[in-house]
C-alpha cells in the first residue's frame, strides 16, 4: 500500500516535469494521501492502532450512511483521551502581549494570545495579561482574570511579577516584543529571582533560534545545511565577511522582527550604507550568501515534550526568495514541489525541532534550489508567528491553542481536536483546497516611501481565500486586498520589464498586465521574474479565460458552459460582465437562470476523511452539493476585512462583540470575514464562519443560501458600509440598525451638510467643486489654509491641507484620479483649534449612552494619529453639554439605530464669547475608538448598540460623562516609521498609525508617561545624554521653548542643527540654558551616524509645520534618521509639551512600584466587560 503511495507521488512529479502544457492535471490529493501513508511509517508503534486504519476507513464510511460526528465528552468517556497524564503544577500564569499593532507584528497576536487565554481558562489555571493593546479581544475579562495595560518591558513587567507573584509565564504569544523581552528577563536573573517557570519553548531554545552563530552550530550538529552567514558588529568586519563569502550579499539584523533591518548589497558601497543603518537597529548583523531566486518554503512543525512531532502545514511563496515571506503572496498546501522534495524538507523539518528541543509551535522557512535537491534553511521562529497564524486558518488546526496546551504539560495524543472534536490533534491536517494569502500595503499614503519590497517587510495586513483551484483561491484573494480590483488584471506601468524584475508592491498586477494585455509569454514571464512556471501557466488560465470571453462580447453570446467554467476560475459576475460589456446585475441573474450558483464547502482538517463537526466554511463553484445545512436563519455580521492603515484591530473587537451579544440573546450568528489573523475568523466565535470576500455578490450569495433574517454592517468599518444601500436596495437584504440611505445621507458631504444646516449644528465653510478655477475662487474667499477632500474616504485618504494657490493646483490633478465619480470638497481649515471625539450609541433616533475624548494634538492631525484622553481633562462642564446637546440632535436627525461617531472641533471665540463647536465628519458606524472609551468607562458599547439594532433589552438612557472617576487614560498611535524607509514621519490630516495603545493614571501624566513607554522599541532619553532640537520656530513660538524649560534642570546636553534655532532658544528659555550647535550632513547616512554616537544623541524634538519639501531638508533629514537610528522622536507640539512635562515629573525615577502598576480591574472598579 505504501508503495501505490509513493507511485502516486511519483506521477504527480512526471506530470510536472511534462509541465508544458498548460492543462496538465494536478490533482489535489496527491500530497496528502501519500502524506498519510509515509507518516506511519515513521510514527512510533505504541501510538495504538486506530491511526493504522485510516486510510481505508475513509472509502469504507463513504459507502455506508455518514455516522454522526462525536462530540468531544463522548470521546472523552470512551477513554480515547485522557487528562495530562504529568500536567505542570500552577495557580497563575502571566502571559506577555504584543503590544501595538505595527508593521511586521500586527493582528495574529492578539488571535493567537487569545488562545492561549482560552486554554488557561480551561485548564483552571488563573491569568493575568499584560498588553497595552486596548483595541484587542484578549484584552477584556472575557478571556483572562486580570489585565495590565503596561509597557512591555522588564522594567514594568518585573513590577507586575512582584506584585501578582505567578507560577508561570508564556514568552511566545507576544511576537517577536514577547521573546527578546524573555531573553532580557533570564539574562538578567528575573525568572530566577522571582521564581517563574517559563512554559513551553525554553528560554535557550529561543536563544539558539535568533542568535546565528548558536543556530548555524546547532544545525550543523545534525547536517541540516544553514544559508552561509557571519555575525559581525560593526561595518569594517560586516566588510571583510563579504570578501569571503562573496556578493550578492544579504544583510540581516538579529533578534528583529519582520525582517526589520535587513535587505540586499550588490557591492561594497551598498553595503556600507546597509550595514550602517541595520547595526543601529540590532547589537549584532548576519552577513549572508544571498540565495535570491530560489524557492522560499515554509513548514508549521509540533512538538510536545514527550517528543511527539508532526508538521501541521506547508507553504510555499508564489515569490522565489528574497521576498519577506510576509511581503509575498504564499500559497498552501506547497503545489510545485515533488515528492520527494517535500518529504525531504519534512523530515529535515523534525530533525530540526527535535534538536532544538521545541516544545510547542515553531516554524521553519527554507530556501530551495528550484531545479535539484539542494536547500537551506533560512530561518526558525520558535514561537507563534503570522505564518502560524494563516497555517492555523488555512488548516482549521488550532496551533496556538495546541502550543498553549502543550505549555501546561499535556501531550499531543492526549488532547482533542478542538476543531473536528472526533479526532486527538495528534495528526496531521490534510487539506482538499487551496489557500492563497496575498499582503496589503498602503506604501501610497506615504511622501518619499521606497516602494520595492525585499528582504524588509513593509504589508500592513493579509487576506486569505479558499478555492478549489488555485485560480479559483487567487482571484478572491485579489478581491478581498481591495475592493477596486476584479480579480486577476493589469495596470499601466512605464517600464513594465522593470517592474517585473524589481518587485514592488504593484508586482502581481505588473504580472497581469504583461500576461492580459502586452502578450508576455510564461517562458518570458518565468525569465523576468523567477516565479514557477506552474503558477504563471495557472494565470495563463484565467488569461485564456478572459480573452474567450471578450471575443464573444455580448452577455448573451455566453452560453452555460462558459459562465460555468469562467466561475470555477474564481472570476466574479463584475469581471464578467466587464469581459462581455453589460453589468453585475445583469450577470447574476442570467446566472441564476441557469442555476449556477456557489456551493458551501467545510474546511474539516481532513479532506473529509473522517465525519467532523466544523462550522469553518468556503463557498466555491468546483463542487457538486452543499457540506452544511441551512436551517439556522441566522444574523450575517460583516466583519473588517483586511487589515490598512485606517482600520485595524479595532473593528475585529467591534464584530466579535456583537456576534458574543447576539449569542447571548440566543440567536443564531453568520460571521463572514477573510482576514486570518483576526479572532473573529476563529472556529469557535460565531455558530457559522465563512472565510469570505465581503463583496455584494458574496454576502448576497451567503444571504440567500441561509436565508438570514438581517445583516449587521455598522461594526466592521467601512468597508460595510460601502456595500449597505445596494444589499438593501437590489439584493433586498434586511439592513440592522440605521436605514443605508440615513448612512448615505452622512457619507455624502452635500447632504450632510444640509442636514446640520436644519438642524442648527455648526460646520466649517465648505464646498464641493468639478473644476480647479473654481477651487481657486472658493479659496481665496475663505482664505487658505484650506482642507482638500474627495467624498467617501476611509482614515483621510487623499485629503490634504493646502496653504497656497500652487499647492492647490498640484493637489487638485492628484485628487482627480482618486475618485473620477466624485467632485471634490474644499473646506476652511481652522488653524490652532482642539478637537473632540464623541463615540456614541443610538436606539430609534434616541441617544442612550456617549463618551466625549479629547484629543491632545490640535486638530489636523487625523483622529487616528491623535493622543485620546478619556475622561477629558480640559473640557469645561458647558462645553461637555453644548457636545451631548449636538449628539441628541444628530442621532435623531438621522435617526440613528446602532453606533456613531463624531469629530467636532472646538475653536475660540475672538470675540471672547462661547467657543464654536464644529461637526467636521460623522460615521453611522462603530468607530475606531471604540473599544477604547468602552474599556475605559467599563461600559460595553458594541453590547448596547447590537441590543439596539435588534430592538431587544435596550437599557434606559445613561450619561457616562456625568459620572466623576479618580483615574484617566490615554490612547497613543503606534507608528511604524522604521519600516517605510524614506518616508517623512510627519503627522498631518492623512492617518499613517498602523496601531495603538493605551494605559490607566490616576492623571494625565501617569498615565500618558505609561502609553509612550509602551510604543515599540521606545527607549527612554535619560538625564546627561544628548537632546537635539529642530523645526519651525515661527509659528508655535512656545513650544520648543517649553520643552527646555521642563527638560533644562534634568542635565540634559541640548543640541541643534541650525544657529538660529540655538539662539532662538537661549533667547527665550525661563532658565540659563546653552545649545550646542552641531555639524548635520544632510546626504551622507554614514557621517550622520557618527554624529549621533558623537554627541550621544538619545532623542530628538522636532517642531515642523509641513512635510519636507526635498529629502535633502535639514528637518526632514533629522526626523527620518531619528527614527533610522531608533531614537525617540517627537515632532508635534502639544505632544512635545505634555512628554517633556512627564519626564520633568518622572525623572530621575522614584523608589518602589510606580503608580501607573495597577489592575485594570482597580482601576474602573470591577469587571463589568
Amino acid at each position: 500500500m505504501a508503495l501505490s503511495g509513493r507511485l502516486t507521488g511519483r506521477t504527480s512529479a512526471l506530470l510536472r516535469q511534462c509541465r508544458a502544457s498548460a492543462s496538465s492535471p494536478r490533482a489535489f490529493s496527491t500530497r496528502t494521501s501519500t502524506r498519510s501513508l509515509l507518516v506511519k511509517a515513521q510514527r512510533p508503534v505504541e501510538k495504538s492502532a486506530q491511526y493504522q486504519i485510516r486510510l481505508f476507513s475513509s472509502s469504507i464510511q463513504r459507502a455506508s450512511q455518514p455516522e454522526p460526528a462525536a462530540t468531544s465528552n463522548q470521546f472523552m468517556k470512551d477513554g480515547a483521551l485522557k487528562k495530562a497524564a504529568n500536567p505542570i503544577d500552577l495557580k497563575k500564569v502571566l502571559v506577555i502581549g504584543s503590544g501595538g499593532l505595527s508593521i511586521g507584528q500586527a493582528g495574529e497576536f492578539d488571535y493567537s494570545g487569545s488562545q492561549a487565554l482560552k486554554a488557561l481558562k480551561e485548564a483552571g489555571v488563573a491569568s493575568v495579561l499584560i498588553n497595552p493593546n486596548i483595541a484587542t479581544i484578549q484584552t477584556a475579562h472575557v478571556l483572562t482574570d486580570e489585565v495590565y495595560y503596561l509597557p512591555v518591558t522588564p522594567e514594568y513587567v518585573e513590577y507586575v511579577i512582584q506584585r501578582e507573584k505567578p507560577d508561570g509565564i508564556f514568552l511566545t504569544f507576544g511576537g517577536q516584543t514577547a521573546l527578546n523581552l524573555g531573553v532580557q528577563m533570564e539574562r538578567m536573573g528575573l525568572f530566577k529571582k522571582y521564581g517563574v517557570k517559563v512554559l513551553g519553548t525554553p528560554i535557550k531554545t529561543l536563544e539558539t533560534s535568533e542568535d546565528r552563530d548558536l543556530f548555524t552550530q546547532a544545525l550543523g550538529e545534525i547536517n541540516i545545511p544553514v544559508a552561509q552567514s557571519v555575525a559581525v558588529g560593526t561595518i569594517e568586519e560586516a566588510l571583510d565577511a563579504a570578501k569571503v563569502i562573496g556578493y550578492p550579499i544579504i544583510v540581516r539584523a538579529a533578534y528583529a522582527l519582520g525582517g526589520l533591518g535587513s535587505g540586499f548589497a550588490h557591492n561594497e558601497e551598498e553595503l556600507r550604507n546597509m550595514a550602517a543603518t541595520s547595526l543601529t537597529l540590532s547589537p549584532q548583523i548576519l552577513v549572508e550568501k544571498s540565495l535570491k531566486g530560489w524557492k522560499e518554503v515554509e513548514y508549521e512543525v509540533v512538538r510536545d515534550a514527550a517528543n511527539n512531532c508532526i508538521t501541521v502545514c506547508n507553504m510555499e511563496n508564489f515569490d522565489p526568495l528574497g521576498i519577506h515571506t510576509g511581503d509575498s503572496i504564499v500559497v498552501a498546501p506547497s503545489q510545485t514541489l515533488s515528492d520527494e522534495e517535500y518529504h525531504m524538507l519534512r523530515s529535515a523539518a523534525i530533525k530540526i525541532v527535535r534538536h532544538l528541543g521545541v516544545v510547542g509551535e515553531c516554524n521553519v522557512q527554507y530556501a530551495l534550489q528550484p531545479d535539484g535537491l539542494d536547500y537551506r534553511v533560512i530561518e526558525v521562529n520558535a514561537r507563534l508567528s503570522r505564518s502560524s497564524a494563516l497555517a492555523s486558518k488555512a488548516t482549521g488546526y488550532p496551533l496556538a491553542y495546541t502550543a498553549a496546551k502543550i505549555g501546561l504539560g499535556h501531550t499531543l495524543p492526549e488532547l482533542p481536536n478542538a476543531v473536528t472534536k472526533t479526532t486527538s490533534a495528534n495528526f496531521e491536517p490534510s487539506l482538499d483546497y487551496v489557500v492563497t494569502k496575498i499582503p496589503r500595503w498602503d506604501l501610497a499614503k506615504f511622501q518619499h516611501v521606497k516602494r520595492d519590497i525585499g528582504s524588509a517587510m513593509k504589508s500592513v495586513g493579509e487576506v486569505m481565500a479558499i478555492g478549489r483551484t488555485f485560480e479559483e483561491s487567487i482571484q478572491k484573494a485579489i478581491r478581498q486586498v481591495d475592493p477596486r480590483f476584479v480579480g486577476f488584471q493589469g495596470d499601466k506601468f512605464d517600464d513594465l520589464d522593470y517592474e517585473l524584475q524589481n518587485p514592488t508592491d504593484r508586482r502581481w498586477l505588473a504580472v497581469g498586465q504583461a500576461m492580459l494585455h502586452e502578450g508576455y509569454t510564461v517562458e518570458r514571464l518565468h525569465d523576468l521574474t523567477k516565479i514557477d512556471k506552474w503558477f504563471l501557466y495557472k494565470l495563463q488560465n484565467i488569461v485564456d479565460c478572459t480573452h474567450e470571453m471578450e471575443d464573444i462580447g455580448s452577455l448573451f453570446g455566453l452560453k452555460k458552459d462558459l459562465l460555468m467554467k469562467a466561475k470555477k476560475m474564481g472570476f466574479s459576475d463584475r469581471q464578467i460582465a466587464n469581459a462581455v460589456g453589460s453589468t453585475e446585475d445583469e450577470v447574476r441573474a442570467r446566472r441564476k437562470n441557469f442555476g449556477i450558483k456557489p456551493f458551501v464547502k467545510k474546511i474539516d482538517t481532513l479532506a473529509a476523511e473522517f465525519p467532523a463537526d466544523t462550522n469553518y466554511l468556503y463557498t466555491t463553484y468546483n463542487a457538486t452539493t452543499h457540506d452544511v445545512t441551512f436551517d439556522d436563519y441566522g444574523t450575517l455580521i460583516l466583519g473588517s476585512g483586511v487589515y490598512r492603515i485606517g482600520s485595524s484591530v479595532e473593528f475585529d473587537w467591534c464584530a466579535v462583540s456583537a456576534t458574543l451579544a447576539l449569542k447571548e440573546m440566543g440567536k443564531k450568528t453568520v460571521m463572514i470575514n477573510y482576514n486570518p489573523e483576526t479572532y473573529s475568523t476563529d472556529f469557535d466565535t460565531a455558530d457559522k464562519l465563512y472565510f469570505e470576500e465581503l463583496s455584494y455578490e458574496r454576502v448576497m450569495d451567503i444571504y440567500e443560501l441561509e436565508g438570514a433574517t438581517g445583516v449587521v454592517v455598522s461594526v466592521g468599518g467601512q468597508l460595510p458600509q460601502n456595500i449597505a444601500l445596494r444589499l438593501q436596495e437590489s439584493g433586498k437584504a434586511n439592513i440592522l440598525g440605521t436605514d443605508p440611505k440615513d448612512i448615505d445621507k452622512a457619507e455624502d458631504r452635500q447632504k450632510f451638510s444640509e442636514i446640520l444646516d436644519s438642524i442648527g449644528v455648526d460646520q466649517p465653510a465648505w464646498k464641493e467643486l468639478t473644476s480647479v478655477a473654481d477651487a481657486e475662487a472658493f479659496a481665496d474667499e475663505v482664505s487658505y489654509p484650506v482642507l482638500v477632500r474627495p467624498s467617501y474616504v476611509l482614515s483621510g485618504a487623499a485629503m490634504t491641507v493646502i496653504r497656497s494657490k500652487d499647492e492647490l493646483k498640484d493637489k487638485l490633478e492628484a485628487a482627480s484620479n482618486v475618485s473620477p465619480d466624485h467632485p471634490v470638497v474644499i473646506t476652511k481649515f481652522i488653524e490652532g483649534a482642539e478637537e473632540i471625539d464623541v463615540d456614541a450609541v443610538a436606539s430609534d433616533g434616541k441617544l442612550i449612552i456617549h463618551a466625549v475624548s479629547e484629543h491632545v494634538e490640535q486638530a489636523g492631525v487625523h483622529s487616528g494619529d491623535a493622543t485620546l484622553v478619556l475622561p477629558p481633562v480640559n473640557i469645561d462642564q458647558v462645553t461637555m453639554d453644548r457636545v451631548k446637546e449636538i449628539a441628541i440632535k444628530v442621532a435623531k436627525a438621522w435617526s440613528i439605530t446602532g453606533p456613531f461617531n463624531m469629530q467636532i472641533i472646538k475653536a475660540l471665540d475672538p470675540e471672547g464669547g462661547l467657543p464654536a463647536l464644529k461637526v467636521i465628519e460623522c460615521n453611522l458606524r462603530a468607530s475606531r475608538s471604540f473599544p477604547f472609551v468602552s474599556k475605559v468607562l467599563g461600559v460595553n458599547f458594541i453590547d448596547v448598540a447590537t441590543k439596539a439594532l435588534v430592538g431587544r433589552d435596550v437599557p434606559e438612557p445613561q450619561d457616562l460623562m456625568a459620572i466623576k472617576r479618580d483615574y484617566l487614560a490615554t490612547k497613543v498611535p503606534q507608528f511604524s516609521w522604521t519600516r517605510l524607509a524614506g518616508a517623512d514621519p510627519f503627522l498631518g490630516v492623512e492617518m499613517s498609525s498602523t496601531g495603538e495603545i493605551a494605559c490607566f493614571g490616576k492623571d494625565l501624566v501617569e498615565a500618558y508617561w505609561a502609553s509612550l513607554q509602551s510604543t515599540m522599541n521606545f527607549r527612554m532619553p535619560e538625564p546627561g545624554e544628548g537632546l537635539l532640537f529642530g523645526g519651525d520656530i515661527t509659528k508655535d513660538k512656545n513650544a520648543l521653548v517649553t520643552i527646555v524649560d521642563y527638560l533644562s534642570p534634568l542635565g540634559y546636553k541640548l543640541f541643534a542643527a541650525e544657529d538660529h534655532v540655538k539662539s532662538f532658544i537661549e533667547k527665550n528659555a525661563k532658565n540659563d540654558v546653552s545649545v550646542e550647535v552641531i555639524e548635520f550632513p544632510v546626504k551622507d547616512k554614514r557621517e550622520l551616524r557618527k554624529v549621533f554616537e558623537k554627541y550621544d544623541i538619545r532623542g530628538v524634538f522636532n517642531i515642523a509645520l509641513a512635510r519636507g519639501k526635498t529629502t535633502q531638508d535639514v528637518d526632514y533629514v533629522m526626523r527620518r534618521n531619528a527614527v533610522d537610528f531608533g531614537v525617540p522622536l517627537f515632532m508635534e507640539p502639544k505632544t512635545a509639551e505634555l512628554f517633556a512635562r512627564c519626564m520633568s515629573e518622572k525623572l530621575p525615577r522614584k523608589e518602589g512600584i510606580p503608580g501607573e502598576v495597577r489592575r485594570w480591574s482597580d482601576f474602573i472598579g470591577g469587571k463589568p466587560l
